[in-house]
């Protein structure tokens, strides 16, 4: 699925982040840079608006599997280790400072929703699927 398809049409410019639940089929062996899905194949299951230092923390396990592009429209694999790391970045607030043209700011109160994801994300890996975060800016 293009990720602009994808992307709320009644927000401004800004950072908008996704997080995906799919077959671990879809990517085969590939931890970043896949596509999604048209379909019902990928589902959207979290949501973010200008949360930049999460975004800065995605981008860094993007960088760390390997990818290479541009972090914007790109996807990365959220594994049950890096959802440990993530929850304890998170509680520990730890999230890398983040800037970037139209990306806003990170407030103390996304701590609660960061949590959310991580708690769903779990329950979508326990399920079998898979857990993929990318985004738009």
């Amino acid at each position: 699925m293009p990720i602009d398809s994808a992307r709320p049409k009644e927000n401004a410019m800004g950072l908008d982040m996704y997080a995906y639940r799919m077959d671990p089929s879809i990517p085969g062996e590939k931890a970043t840079d896949f596509d999604l899905p048209e379909g019902t194949r990928a589902k959207q299951f979290h949501y973010w608006r200008k949360h930049p230092n999460l975004h800065g923390w995605m981008e860094q396990l993007y960088r760390s599997k390997g990818g290479t592009d541009e972090f914007n429209c790109a996807t990365v694999l959220v594994s049950e280790e890096d959802l440990d790391a993530l929850e304890a970045a998170v509680k520990g607030e730890e999230l890398p400072e983040t800037h970037g043209f139209f990306f806003g700011a990170s407030h103390p109160e996304q701590k609660a929703d960061d949590l959310v994801f991580i708690a769903r994300a779990r329950a979508v890996i326990a399920s079998g699927d898979i857990v993929v975060y990318t985004s738009w800016w």
